[in-house]
């Protein structure tokens, strides 16, 4: 679906607007704890700003000063944060108020605005089974509602995915380490991009954010028999919606992509984020960051 110029600005803003408030009121000091932690070396205190990880906070300067001040240790580096998005047609699909592709625009930007907050440099690679559209990493919020903009409005060429050509791309083209966040539903052979995402794991701290429908897991509780079509392949062919058996086919195939997944994830100690469209995007990434942060504690 094709947006108007004025169309798009107004969904920028909505998102800017929304998501802006929650990195400030929550995210940001999380995001820090998640993928900066304390260095060993101490480097100076400086006045505390909201946002700020609360464990940071020297006392006994702020005892003296009557401000609160905060720790600043070399650990506090920039960062570079390369956000990849699959823009395939699959993610052109929902069964509730928004498509798939909306609650990815939503996650990047959460990302991007913590990344923001604190000062850490922001890349964009959009694919489908090609690259797309690729951004260098800069910091800014020009610059990261550019990002956001391509996110809402971006049309892509192809329909298919190739999980395994991003992550290739992103090995060759990101010559720093960093942070990866993959925003995809990953509905492919998990198999397909284990070795790319092998090499992309000893690079980056890659995060997979898995958007799953409700009704890709489970066929809507309806007695009808619809004509159905394959966004990426352009298959068609004729479902019944209270089939059972069609039912138990769709748990085993999803439960066999899922153990896929997992086999691949598992060996690389990545742990995945699952996203459901149908409730808010933040919470997920909130428990992401919370539980992150306490592995960075201990």
């Amino acid at each position: 679906m094709r947006m108007d110029t004025a169309e798009i600005l107004k969904k920028v803003r909505q998102i800017e607007i929304q998501t802006g408030k929650l990195v400030e009121e929550t995210l940001a000091g999380q995001y820090l704890s998640a993928f900066k932690g304390q260095g060993i070396e101490f480097s100076e205190v400086r006045e505390y700003t909201p946002g700020d990880d609360v464990r940071s906070i020297d006392w006994n300067v702020t005892a003296r000063s009557g401000v609160p001040y905060v720790k600043k240790f070399n650990e506090e580096r920039e960062l570079t944060l390369m956000i990849a998005c699959d823009v395939s047609a699959s993610l052109r699909f929902g069964s509730v108020d928004k498509f798939k592709q909306e609650t990815a625009a939503e996650l990047a930007a959460l990302f991007a605005f913590s990344a923001l907050k604190n000062s850490d440099k922001v890349g964009l690679l959009l694919f489908s089974d090609k690259v797309e559209l690729f951004v260098p990493p800069k910091k800014g919020k020009k610059h990261i509602l550019r990002l956001i903009r391509e996110l809402v409005a971006f049309e892509p060429k192809n329909d298919g995915t190739d999980i395994a050509l991003a992550l290739s791309a992103l090995n060759k083209l990101i010559k720093r380490q960093g942070i990866l966040i993959l925003i995809s539903d990953f509905l492919a052979d998990p198999q397909s991009f284990a070795h790319p995402l092998r090499l992309a794991a000893r690079k980056f701290d890659l995060i997979p954010i898995i958007i799953e429908d409700r009704a890709e897991k489970a066929l809507p509780p309806l007695h009808a028999c619809l004509n159905v079509r394959d966004p990426e392949t352009g298959e068609e062919r004729f479902v019944s919606l209270g089939s059972a058996a069609l039912n138990r086919l769709l748990k085993f195939r999803r439960d066999a992509w899922k153990t896929g997944l997992e086999d691949v994830f598992r060996p690389l100690k990545i742990e995945a984020v699952e996203v459901d469209p149908a409730l808010p995007s933040a919470d997920p990434v909130i428990a992401f960051f919370r539980k992150r942060a306490k592995k960075v504690k201990r």
